[in-house]
């Protein structure tokens, strides 16, 4: 059994604790949250006893293996590091940290203490990209030389420590790019970032006065509070020629929100969402091939079960981590970069 805590029991939260709950070879032992009356709310709802409002506290329980880190992403450096320290496997949401130098310390705490480090990329845990990534390890699209990902939201800041800066690192580039980014560069098979010129926009704000649409907005919403970008774009490049162009936004008069991720090899390409749809050619005739999957309405949720499950195994078999801290200082390192680029205009060099 391996005996876990979490750390953060705000929204994102429960995705990991429903799974661990369910997970046969998991005892959710402890929550720990600075907002006590959610921490006793959170407890009680999942009968969970041991409750901590400081992390350190957390961390000196013994019967402890491992933790999921679910909070502001301005911490999420801080205690990992501490946890690793502790002797505790870690599961960290997505992004690793706010800095490259706070991705390379935790980087270090690894290798010293030898622990398992999980970084949140929920979606190389899909169904959708298993699949994907077996018709590409067998060579089906062939060299992969370009993919093109768009994570747009016409209204979709959801206020609170998201349009917070100190707190967020950012805005839809740290928040929705990190996903996109992330699955592409997985998926091309991880080449080295050689490169990145990236813009940033702060034109329209939160559009708090919209009415007629709903949208999620975090625990502690408050619209007026928002210093982070509206839109970001950025075209990265790589060593061995490849290039990913992205756009993801808060905010953008656009008709409807948008989700795409494609990629495009010399054999075949792939578009990974919304739909897993491979195109390729036979016989002189282009073909569209569907690849069949259970119900679309279940695919995130099992995607963060996939992604717990192989937490565990990481954990208690020591099978080989597919979200590894080095994966995340690389992603940290471009997301920065692509910040960089857009606040002195110049393509920025890696």
């Amino acid at each position: 059994m391996l005996n876990v805590g979490v750390i953060g029991v705000g929204s994102i939260s429960r995705h990991h604790i429903e799974q661990y709950l369910h997970h046969k070879n998991v005892h959710l032992h402890a929550f720990c949250d600075h907002n006590i009356e959610r921490l006793q709310e959170k407890g009680e709802l999942y009968n969970i006893e041991q409750l901590y409002g400081e992390y350190h506290d957390l961390l000196k329980n013994k019967n402890l293996d491992a933790v999921s880190i679910c909070t502001w992403n301005n911490s999420h450096a801080e205690i990992a590091i501490a946890a690793l320290e502790a002797g505790k496997h870690v599961l960290v949401e997505k992004p690793l940290s706010m800095t490259v130098e706070e991705a390379l310390a935790v980087k270090e705490a690894v290798h010293k203490t030898g622990k398992v480090l999980q970084v949140g990329f929920v979606r190389r845990h899909s169904e959708s990209t298993k699949i994907l990534k077996e018709f590409i390890d067998n060579g089906d699209l062939g060299d992969i030389y370009y993919a093109k990902a768009s994570y747009l939201r016409r209204l979709g800041n959801p206020g609170g420590w998201f349009s917070d800066k100190k707190k967020s690192g950012g805005g839809p580039l740290i928040d929705l790019g990190v996903h996109v980014i992330d699955i592409c560069w997985y998926l091309m098979g991880k080449p080295k970032p050689v490169s990145v010129s990236g813009n940033t926009y702060h034109r329209l704000g939160n559009r708090s006065n919209i009415e007629n649409l709903s949208f999620y907005k975090a625990a502690d919403y408050n619209p007026e509070l928002n210093d982070v970008e509206d839109l970001a774009n950025a075209i990265i490049r790589f060593e061995n020629g490849a290039s990913i162009m992205v756009d993801v936004s808060f905010t953008l008069h656009a008709k409807e929100n948008e989700v795409n991720v494609k990629i495009y090899g010399e054999k075949a390409g792939a578009e990974v969402e919304p739909e897993l749809l491979i195109t390729s050619e036979k016989h002189n005739t282009i073909l569209n091939v569907s690849p069949q999957i259970d119900n679309r309405s279940l695919h995130f949720k099992k995607a963060f079960k996939e992604e717990i499950d192989h937490f565990v195994t990481c954990c208690l078999d020591g099978k080989e981590n597919i979200a590894s801290v080095d994966d995340g200082v690389q992603i940290m390192k471009i997301l920065n970069a692509v910040y960089q680029s857009a606040k002195n205009g110049k393509e920025v060099y890696l």
